[in-house]
């Protein structure tokens, strides 16, 4: 898909990496385990399960490799969406998500306030009075507070790789020579 866009003639594109699935009050209650290692200690998220994301980034982050080395003219951007959400799970105080880091603001109950059963909207479904101070708006998606500390993480650094700025959108190659932005991946890469 993405060779294809750049053929149509693309230049800059983002491409997103899996969120931290582990832990999304949907996960956290659809693999609810009775076995404390499989939590990690300090986020309460499901280990396992972000090890696979990441596991999952690793491979997207070369195939981007492989993809900006045949077209050196376009600026792939990776958009590390799972650090950009793992560090609010990891200090949910810093970020004013006190003890709701793994609950969903609008559910139908549970420990982590999801209920397949009463999802939010249904009529046993309760919301919370104030949605900035939690992370999960229904258990799957993200709360505004959310979306726009991972998008400040984004746009302003250091979740994207290369970093979003003026230069790295101008994309088109100079009389055959790489622009700054693709030769900073290129940099960015092999030091990977």
């Amino acid at each position: 898909m993405m060779q294809e866009l750049i053929e149509l003639g693309a230049n800059n594109i983002i491409v997103p990496g899996l969120l931290a699935d582990g832990c999304l009050p949907i996960t956290l209650t659809t693999f609810m385990s009775s076995n404390p290692k499989d939590y990690n200690l300090k986020t309460g998220c499901l280990d396992w399960l972000n090890n696979f994301a990441q596991f999952h980034n690793q491979y997207l982050r070369a195939e981007l490799k492989r993809i900006r080395h045949r077209h050196p003219h376009a600026v792939v951007f990776y958009a590390d969406y799972f650090n950009a959400a793992l560090r609010l799970y990891s200090s949910p105080e810093q970020y004013g998500f006190g003890r709701n880091a793994l609950k969903a603001c609008c559910g139908g109950g549970g420990p982590y306030n999801f209920n397949s059963d009463a999802q939010c909207g249904d009529p046993s479904s309760t919301v919370c009075a104030e949605p900035s101070i939690y992370i999960s708006w229904d258990g799957a998606h993200s709360t505004e507070a959310t979306n726009r500390l991972i998008a400040k993480g984004l746009l302003e650094g250091p979740f994207t790789i290369p970093p979003i700025s003026d230069q790295s959108c101008i994309s088109i190659a100079v009389h055959g020579q790489k622009t700054p932005a693709a030769a900073l991946v290129e940099h960015e890469y092999e030091l990977s």
